[in-house]
């Protein structure tokens, strides 16, 4: 009866073993599965509050070729287009002229070929001045995109390797709890063959 009661023993004591090694790998895995599921909704949250300023980086980078007519003769025509239709350029324009025919009064030259050629260099000049504005304006975007894009990437490297690490060690925990099942099972089978020959011996 004792030979029967150690097999049994045995035999409970092993598959407790068993199953106790498959719940904590089990548990081991799921942290594991915790962890990257934590990584990808932090790095989805990320994206998130960047694509606003990375859109906003590669619409002014869009411009700034419009500009300087790297997105051809069209779109440069109608990029200045913009610029001197706007408010800004008409009243710079109507308040720098007006003061031209100010000074031109006031000195009696106003029909003097200084004035017209003052008059007619005018407008082109502010005109380029707030192209240039517009272009370095531009340019500001076009940077808080590119930090944008570049920390977004370093982002998403890392917590790729970190998700990597975890796929890892839930592949581990869950190898792990299947070769301690193995053991165990192989345990058992010795045991029982060990009892049996002792009952064989009797």
């Amino acid at each position: 009866m004792s030979f029967i009661g150690d097999l049994i023993g045995g035999i409970t004591g092993a598959k407790s073993a068993g199953e106790a090694a498959q719940q904590g790998a089990a548990t081991q895995a799921a942290a594991a599965g915790a962890g990257i599921e934590e990584q990808r909704r932090q790095f989805d949250k990320l994206v998130e509050l960047m694509t606003p300023y990375i859109q906003a980086g590669t619409g002014a980078m869009g411009q700034q070729q419009a500009l300087i007519g790297l997105s051809g003769p069209e779109a440069e025509r109608a990029a200045i287009e913009r610029i001197s239709g706007g408010e800004t350029f008409k009243a710079l324009a109507a308040q720098g002229e007006e003061a031209l025919l100010q000074r031109a009064s006031a000195t009696g030259g106003l029909r003097g070929g200084n004035v017209q050629a003052a008059l007619s260099q005018f407008r082109p000049q502010v005109l380029n001045a707030l192209i240039e504005q517009q272009y370095g304006r531009l340019g500001g975007f076009t940077q808080l995109g590119q930090a944008s894009a570049a920390g977004q990437a370093a982002s998403g490297m890392t917590s790729a390797s970190n998700i990597g690490n975890l796929l890892a060690n839930q592949a581990a925990a869950t190898a792990g709890g299947q070769v301690a099942r193995g053991n165990v099972g192989r345990q058992m089978f010795s045991d029982v063959l060990g009892i049996g020959k002792t009952i064989a011996a009797f």
